[in-house]
């Protein structure tokens, strides 16, 4: 449980530091994901999925 939060607190560290030095390019990089369907984006969330799994299962292992 202890690892679970320590990740979610990382993850909002990251996205918090990149909301403060980049608000502008957060902003436009938004109005391009509103333009890429639904499927291209839910493609993209599993790939994402699974390449954090495995890094995350890489790490467990070692």
């Amino acid at each position: 449980m202890k690892e679970l939060i320590t990740a979610i607190g990382l993850l909002l560290f990251i996205e918090g530091l990149f909301l403060a030095i980049f608000p502008s390019r957060i902003k436009n990089i938004l109005e391009l994901i509103k333009n890429i369907p639904e499927s291209k984006l839910r493609t993209l969330g599993i790939v994402f999925l699974i390449i954090g799994f495995l890094i995350i299962w890489y790490i467990k292992i070692k």
